[in-house]
């Protein structure tokens, strides 16, 4: 079983109508090394936009990410095909700090007509420290407030992907024995996710397996090891 962290950086929206488009994927694993939760592997993408292929300032300003960055790299259904491959075809908890991320990949999956099976186990450490730290629902920590909670430092960048996401798999390594993983799929009709849960002791229709043939007509970007 890992745990993978990931983090997106999307296109700023500023005006009414503006769609925001995945432009960088950034996500770490985490495994379990002798019974100790610790990071095993790395990875990191651009992602090129194509509602809006032209990135803002506002964008640039925020994320730090260039034009150049985005212009050479894969669409998302390409770099979608390397980030699952990197995950591998073991079952796996998704994890995400929020749930903006979620619903972003969950969206631009269907919209570009990838099959969300893939998006499993998913599970919001922000709202998971939360509940570890029996904080109200209006206490929701964000990224740096939670590292400074845990007396954690912050590394890199904010707003860049790997950064965040190395963060992230730092308060979960910390957290690791305080926090409860659900199982869980994404439901087509549902909006994100369903309540449908898988059985502890048996898994059917279960969607690691077959994560390296979904996309297998398109072209693999540039991944991290």
């Amino acid at each position: 079983m890992s745990y993978i962290v990931y983090d997106l950086e999307m296109t700023v929206r500023r005006k009414k109508g503006q769609v925001a488009e995945i432009i960088e994927i950034g996500a770490v694993k985490v495994e379990l090394v002798e019974g100790v939760p610790q990071i095993t592997g790395t990875f990191q993408s651009f992602v090129r936009p194509v509602i809006a292929p032209q990135l803002t300032a506002d964008t640039t300003s925020f994320t730090g990410i260039t034009q150049q960055d985005v212009s050479t790299a894969g669409t998302l259904p390409e770099v979608l095909r390397s980030f699952v491959e990197w995950i591998g075809p073991d079952e796996s908890y998704l994890c995400a700090w929020g749930p903006d991320d979620q619903r972003q990949l969950v969206q631009e999956c269907r919209q570009y007509g990838i099959s969300t099976d893939w998006i499993a186990n998913h599970n919001n450490l922000q709202k998971m420290l939360s509940k570890a730290f029996k904080l109200e629902k209006h206490q929701q920590l964000g990224l740096k407030p939670a590292l400074e909670k845990l007396e954690l430092p912050f590394s890199g960048s904010h707003h860049r992907a790997l950064d965040d996401a190395l963060n992230t798999a730092q308060i979960l390594v910390k957290l690791f024995d305080k926090l409860q993983f659900r199982r869980n799929k994404i439901s087509q009709e549902a909006k994100i996710e369903s309540e449908v849960v898988y059985k502890t002791d048996h898994f059917e229709n279960l969607p690691f397996a077959g994560l390296a043939g979904l996309f297998l007509n398109q072209k693999a970007p540039h991944r991290d090891e």
